[in-house]
């Protein structure tokens, strides 16, 4: 049995991720993966055992460094204005510095790994998102609501800009550029719209 170089693993999975964002899951091959990383297709099954192995493990090395970063500072007993703040603060910081890895993301979630993948995220982040929700339900911060409807309202508006700033336009081709302000902005409505 050869033995792993950890180099040329770390080379195999940032070639791997910018394959699935360039060619989708169905369009990753392992055979594309030699090639971008200038390796032996062989060389690859020394690190994992097929592409659904590789997929899946770069898929919880992602949300894992997601789901770390997402928590950092949070906790669960917060206010909502302070726990929204720092969650928004985290989530751009982390999409603005890893804009990469984060479509591969996406790439993985819509992928038919994607199930078994978020199930790991949110077993690592629903606690203290549990938590931080029915704490601000019972300190009358937020509204009850469904889990969906929350998420969408919480969450779907800052991943919408930051999508407009990566894109580096909005509607029709407008330049946009997202910034402390327009996050600010935009969470004063959201806890507008959570309030009951």
């Amino acid at each position: 049995m050869r033995i792993q170089d950890e180099h040329k693993k770390a080379l195999v999975k940032e070639k791997a991720i910018e394959l699935l964002v360039k060619h989708g899951f169905e369009g990753f091959s392992m055979q594309k993966l030699a090639r971008e990383a200038r390796i032996s297709p062989a060389t690859l099954y020394i690190y994992y055992t097929d592409k659904e192995d590789l997929i899946r493990t770069l898929g919880i090395e992602l949300s894992t460094r997601f789901a770390e970063s997402t928590l950092a500072g949070f906790d669960g007993k917060m206010s909502l204005r302070e726990g929204l703040k720092k969650q928004w603060e985290n989530r751009s910081r982390y999409l603005l510095a890893h804009p990469i890895e984060a479509n591969a993301w996406e790439v993985i979630r819509h992928s038919p790994l994607g199930i078994e993948v978020a199930n790991f995220t949110t077993a690592k982040i629903s606690p203290v998102m549990a938590e931080f929700a029915h704490n601000a339900i019972r300190n009358k911060e937020l509204r009850e609501m469904p889990l969906e409807v929350y998420w969408s309202i919480t969450y779907g508006p800052l991943y919408t800009l930051l999508k407009f700033h990566l894109d580096g336009r909005s509607f029709a081709s407008k330049p946009f550029v997202f910034s402390e302000q327009i996050m600010n902005d935009t969470l004063e409505l959201v806890l507008k719209a959570l309030k009951p």
